[in-house]
């Protein structure tokens, strides 16, 4: 892992996380603003490339020099591209910042707790945090009603009495996490469970396909809106609350001025958990593309 992210911190200085193909987009209005680019960054998958084409393409409204670098990867390889300095800026999860970055495993009493936990960490590193979303996405498992009926299964808990292994389709990086098999199993005492790991979004297809018996799932997934799977019960916390606020450098927002922070904040404040789940679905199951969905949404708000 930790070859893996120095070769990603490498690779965005080098490239400048401009230009290329794939994910990468840029874009200057007709009066940019003072200062360099804004080089924001995303994690890999749908609903961060979502999040990353709002906030760059409503900043890029307003007059503001965007560098977008989609896919940069999991928390634990952008964070480190963020305090590498080959990145400004990217979308977080507060939950996820705490146990993963910070080493935090007792849960914060609530959400505004933990958003004020997560700023003072990264305030103490020359970073800070932006105004959350109103959406939370946590973290959460899955299973499909028919295994719910079979096993008598609505809480992570219940996966106890399941006989056997339980198969739990999830990233790679489920494995070692605190919000995965570590905290399942300190929290939980769960010790029958096997990840399979598979790229974020093939969980629900082998779901379906009985390839797995859970899958770890964004609770703003598209999937989710067609009440398909039963969401099992956390009564214990192992996933913490995922509101998102982005992570960007204090140096960063010095130079671009007090404007940055008001064209940011006032995107964040508009993404609702229907409106996420509405757009992710658009890019989850119809396959349309995060820059047009986002685009779409940003018009009708009236946001550019």
């Amino acid at each position: 892992m930790r070859r893996a992210v120095l070769a990603v911190v490498l690779l965005l200085a080098v490239a400048g996380c401009g230009g290329g193909s794939g994910g990468d987009s840029a874009a200057t209005s007709k009066e940019p603003a003072s200062g360099p680019p804004l080089r924001i960054g995303t994690k890999n998958f749908p609903e961060e490339f979502l999040l990353g084409e709002l906030y760059s393409q409503a900043l890029r409204a307003k007059g503001f020099q965007v560098t977008l670098k989609r896919d940069v990867g999991s928390t634990e390889i952008i964070h480190e591209a963020l305090t590498g300095g080959a990145l400004d800026m990217y979308p977080e999860y507060v939950g996820v910042l705490l146990s993963e970055v910070a080493n935090q495993r007792s849960r914060p009493a609530s959400q505004h707790a933990a958003y004020a936990s997560a700023k003072a960490f990264e305030e103490r590193r020359g970073f800070t945090l932006l105004a959350m979303t109103p959406f939370s996405d946590s973290n959460a498992l899955a299973v499909t009603p028919r295994f719910a009926r079979e096993h008598g299964v609505r809480s992570i808990a219940d996966l106890r009495d399941v006989a056997g292994r339980v198969r739990i389709g999830a990233p790679p990086e489920f494995a070692t996490r605190f919000e995965g098999l570590v905290g399942l199993d300190q929290v939980y005492g769960l010790r029958n469970l096997r990840a399979t790991p598979m790229a974020i979004g093939a969980q629900y297809k082998a779901l379906d396909g009985g390839r797995v018996d859970a899958a770890a799932v964004f609770t703003t997934d598209g999937q989710l809106a067609e009440a398909r799977y039963v969401l099992l019960a956390d009564p214990r916390r192992v996933f913490g609350t995922q509101h998102v606020a982005p992570v960007i450098s204090r140096k960063a927002l010095r130079s671009h001025g007090p404007r940055l922070r008001a064209v940011i904040d006032m995107v964040s404040r508009r993404l609702t958990r229907k409106a996420m789940r509405q757009m992710n679905a658009q890019v989850q199951l119809r396959g349309r593309d995060p820059r047009d969905v986002a685009a779409a949404f940003l018009k009708a708000a009236r946001l550019t």
